[in-house]
């Protein structure tokens, strides 16, 4: 029985590229996905790739949109980079701590140019009451 060559990468490699360290690649949106670019794009910033899934995962809803704060509609949030610097919102995990803050821009603003706000993926949906 003839193996092949194995390759051996080192393990801060793997890391590194499993925790998605380094510059973020534009993004485009995938299934679940909110697009944030009510204001990105007008201050000069790419628009925001929150997956909703990957933090749904983790968490209840609760956690966001009842002790964050966020409503359950999308476009109903006020939501300003100074809030989230001041810890509300995003801000309250992306602090440096739990999560990585705010310097890191490009982790967050991370959309394709021209991406529209709203939900992608394969409903119609806008909140609660809606479905």
């Amino acid at each position: 029985m003839t193996r092949g060559r194995i390759w051996r990468i080192p393990a801060i490699v793997v890391c590194a590229a499993a925790l998605g360290l380094g510059s973020a690649p534009d993004a485009g949106a995938e299934y679940g996905d909110v697009v944030i670019n009510k204001r990105a794009e007008k201050e000069g910033m790419r628009p925001v790739v929150f997956s909703h899934w990957f933090h749904r995962i983790r968490f209840r809803c609760k956690v966001c949109h009842f002790e964050l704060g966020f409503k359950m509609r999308a476009g109903a949030n006020d939501v300003l980079m100074a809030d989230i610097i001041e810890g509300r919102f995003c801000g309250m995990c992306h602090n440096g701590q739990i999560a990585w803050s705010a310097e890191n821009c490009d982790l967050c603003h991370s959309g394709l140019p021209g991406l529209k706000s709203g939900i992608y993926g394969g409903h119609d949906t806008l909140g609660p009451g809606r479905w």
